[in-house]
């Protein structure tokens, strides 16, 4: 790898032409030392302070939005300080904690919906027995 500031120096991969062809790593010939310098950039890790957010005021169960919504500030504190291993892990959690609070207010909304449908077709029951009865023995 080549240090930073220096930069990397054009080497052939199969020999030299002076003149003549001669083959690196014969006797006369020039020794050629290969390296590859691979520049990898690494993505900041994800504070995910949107869904944090979200998470803490619409649905807050278990207090488990304003867990996430801490931990992904200090994700994001962590990764403006540059502490970018500590960012990871911060926002790890908070991803978690998003995971359960998403999940727990999906299953609560879903049991409201299924309640009120329910309580609405029992009601429409009820409403067409007292009507039957009522007209019944009004009539007789």
């Amino acid at each position: 790898m080549n240090p930073i500031g220096h930069p990397a120096d054009a080497v052939p991969l199969q020999g030299r032409y002076d003149g003549q062809f001669v083959q690196p790593g014969q006797p006369g010939g020039p020794t050629v030392v290969q390296y590859t310098t691979v520049n990898m950039t690494t993505e900041p890790p994800k504070d995910h302070i949107i869904w944090s957010l979200c998470c803490f005021l619409y649905s807050n169960p278990f207090c488990l939005g304003l867990a996430a919504l801490i931990f992904s500030i200090k994700a994001r504190d962590r990764k403006v300080v540059g502490d970018l291993e500590g960012a990871r892990h911060y926002g790890s959690t908070a991803r978690c904690l998003n995971i359960w609070a998403t999940v727990l207010a999906s299953i609560a909304i879903s049991i409201c919906i299924i309640i009120l449908i329910v309580s609405a077709v029992q009601a429409n029951q009820m409403y067409r027995h007292y009507n039957t009865n009522y007209h019944y023995n009004y009539r007789g």
